[in-house]
């Protein structure tokens, strides 16, 4: 009866988050009033919800979420500092004349802002005012323009210092220990959100690969999809100043964490100190700028810390119900060992993405099943890391990919909703290349983190 229960409150969620409810309320709520009917029929146990202060506390006062606001002030900084215009009007005057050369800038500048900022909404919306109609004047067919700018959009998804990341490897530190708690190891090992940053990054860099060579060859087999842009030329030398800024923030954040000399929470603080001196020194650092960007840190940083609140309440709740059993004894009756397991929670994640997403799934689903995953003996880096690919595909998934929303939002009429949803499907199909890729060759993934010492 209680691996019912579980199972229904589980649907229950899913069903709710699809009518558009707050995903903190929704979880924390759904929870809460199975809880109850559970303690009415007698089939909860009440002791289960002491713990609840306990975990909202750990929650709270959990040092590694403080890179969460850190990283989010540094992107919101660096998106009013207007970084990106002036990275995309050089990467444009060095590329632009070549075949495909718009598409590439607007990769390249994507790289660099992912690295640098990590809010996928900023970088959509920013490439889709500034490079879309550039992009549709030279000639691309506007499947292909709005697809590259959707997509490079989604790389601080994956790219570090990604919020998403900072999140997923939170909730993958506390799975793996649960699962090496189940394999009566009483020593747990841990694995950091820094690990999953270094072992992400090759992967990262992989697919903006990927997307470039993607884009050249379309250029190259289809030249009227992607012709030269007549555009104002730019010296080696500007390009070099445009680009130097942040990557040097870029250099300064992650270079810290890779050599080990800080955690990403204090990364983070480097980054959002450097973001803002870099604002300053370009004059869009006034005292209205910076109460918008306060107002916006804040927002942002409460609606994740609700979430991460109601995540915590259903976890607690689903296990009362006795939902990790049930879930661990589905993988045993499935055969097919620990693959055709992974494989299964993987399809099931990438068809969600349709749905819900990366923070629904993210709360929702990898608790569940991560556990599980990590005591059949996956990595946890590298399962952290193929979850973080998967779940990027959910920003370009319609009906409900965000990307697809905020580019949209900034289109022109002329460029129809059909044609930024078939854009978008070769690049979906790219990150699937990828999510294959790292299960065919895990040191993908395990390489950097091994050559460190991770």
């Amino acid at each position: 009866m209680e691996g019912q229960l579980a199972l229904t409150m589980f649907i229950v969620v899913c069903g709710i988050l699809l009518l558009g409810f707050p995903v903190a309320l929704t979880l924390g709520g759904t929870a809460l009033g199975f809880a109850a009917l559970g303690i009415l029929i007698g089939h909860f146990d009440p002791d289960y919800l002491t713990a609840l202060t306990g975990r909202i506390f750990g929650t709270m006062s959990n040092e590694t979420l403080v890179a969460v606001p850190l990283f989010i002030l540094m992107g919101v900084v660096l998106e009013r500092a207007k970084i990106a215009e002036d990275l995309l009007a050089n990467m444009a005057g060095l590329f632009g004349e070549r075949p495909g050369g718009l598409g590439v800038a607007v990769i390249i500048v994507g790289a660099l802002l992912a690295a640098s900022t990590g809010i996928v909404g900023a970088t959509v919306v920013t490439m889709g005012v500034l490079a879309l109609p550039s992009m549709l004047r030279a000639g691309y067919q506007p499947q292909l323009a709005t697809g590259t700018i959707c997509a490079t959009g989604t790389l601080g998804q994956i790219i570090p210092p990604s919020i998403a990341l900072v999140l997923l490897g939170d909730i993958m530190s506390s799975a793996y220990q649960q699962a090496q708690l189940r394999m009566n190891i009483i020593n747990t090992d841990t694995v950091s959100v820094g690990d999953l940053f270094v072992g992400a990054m090759v992967p990262g860099v992989v697919l903006v690969v990927l997307y470039l060579v993607y884009v050249l060859l379309r250029a190259a087999l289809q030249p009227d999809t992607a012709p030269p842009a007549v555009v104002e030329k730019t010296d080696a030398r500007a390009a070099v100043m445009a680009v130097l800024p942040p990557l040097g923030l870029i250099v300064l954040v992650l270079g810290s964490i890779l050599a080990g000399a800080a955690t990403p929470t204090e990364a983070a603080g480097v980054g959002a100190t450097g973001a803002l001196f870099l604002a300053r020194a370009r004059g869009a650092l006034s005292l209205d700028v910076l109460r918008d960007i306060s107002r916006s840190t804040l927002y942002t940083t409460s609606m994740v810390f609700l979430i991460l609140i109601g995540a915590a309440v259903f976890a607690l709740v689903f296990r009362g119900f006795g939902g990790d059993t049930l879930i661990e004894a589905f993988f045993e009756e499935l055969g097919g060992g620990p693959d055709m397991a992974l494989l299964v929670v993987m399809l099931v994640m990438f068809l969600l993405g349709f749905i819900l997403d990366f923070i629904e799934i993210t709360f929702v689903v990898v608790p569940v099943v991560g556990p599980v995953l990590l005591s059949m003996g996956f990595d946890p880096i590298w399962l952290g890391v193929m979850i973080a690919v998967n779940l990027q595909t959910s920003f370009l998934t319609p009906p409900f990919g965000f990307a697809l929303f905020y580019l949209r939002g900034v289109a022109p009429d002329s460029v129809s909703t059909r044609a930024i949803y078939a854009g978008v499907l070769p690049f979906v199909l790219i990150q699937l290349l990828l999510l294959v890729l790292m299960w065919w060759w895990p040191n993908l993934v395990l390489w950097l983190p091994g050559l460190l010492g991770r």
